[in-house]
């Protein structure tokens, strides 16, 4: 019987993901002004979308060959690597973007959004889990007016591996007090369906442009429980709950 139903944030509440593409791409493009258009650093984010800072910055700055580049920022920014100066210089874009309460606001999912606001009323616990840091995740939820609508926020600074880890549902989980086969996840990333299905969760995938393919194509999860259409995803979640309760 499901007790809890436990969101992902970045692309599943709000579209930070298409954000954070941008963010990711334009500082890229400040590194090599030259070789790299942002088009094709959005294009490479849909690969790692989902995954950790760290794993983002890493298999970016690998594949667009940023390193040396990069090298030459991590004095300026007081950091011992390439990833960790591409990512200061993605971050100013970031949150330029973020200071704008508006852009977060026009960035959001109504059909997830819905979907926690009924999971609310119908007294279902819920949780958050989230790779995005703590201040960032603070900052859009005040925006988005949902500081206290969870009974448990969880961050990448909370635990020691991201996703696809299934630490920070673990972590979720026991705050809730709910054991795995009790709780639902809300994913729209293939590493955030496999965190929660390595926790032992029941899990509905509800893809964006980013996910899309790729949640198909590693069928980690039946394509029945995979959404599309954002107006399947109120049908879909009744039939998950009917077929566990």
């Amino acid at each position: 019987m499901i007790q809890a139903v436990i969101f992902d944030l970045d692309g599943t509440l709000v579209q930070t993901e298409k954000l954070k593409a941008l963010s990711y791409a334009r500082a890229a493009v400040d590194l090599c002004p030259y070789t790299l258009r942002e088009d094709e650093v959005i294009e490479a984010f849909k690969d790692v979308v989902g995954l950790s800072r760290r794993d983002v910055a890493t298999r970016l700055v690998k594949r667009f060959n940023l390193a040396d580049n990069a090298a030459g920022h991590m004095a300026e920014f007081g950091v011992s690597t390439p990833w960790q100066a591409f990512v200061q210089i993605r971050l100013a874009h970031y949150n330029k973007m973020l200071a704008d309460p508006e852009v977060i606001r026009s960035n959001q999912w109504p059909h997830n959004m819905n979907l926690l606001e009924r999971m609310r009323q119908e007294g279902c616990r819920v949780g958050l889990a989230t790779m995005s840091h703590c201040e960032q995740v603070t900052r859009v939820l005040q925006i988005l007016e949902l500081s206290t609508a969870f009974d448990i926020v969880a961050t990448r600074d909370d635990v020691d591996r991201g996703k696809p880890s299934p630490e920070i549902y673990q972590l979720v989980l026991a705050e809730l007090g709910v054991q795995p086969d009790d709780a639902l996840a809300i994913e729209d990333s293939p590493s955030g369906v496999e965190a929660a299905v390595a926790a032992g969760m029941h899990c509905i995938a509800v893809s964006t442009p980013f996910t899309g393919q790729q949640l198909h194509e590693r069928n980690l999860i039946e394509d029945r429980w995979i959404v599309d259409d954002p107006a399947d995803l109120m049908r879909v979640v009744d039939q998950k709950f009917q077929a566990l309760n």
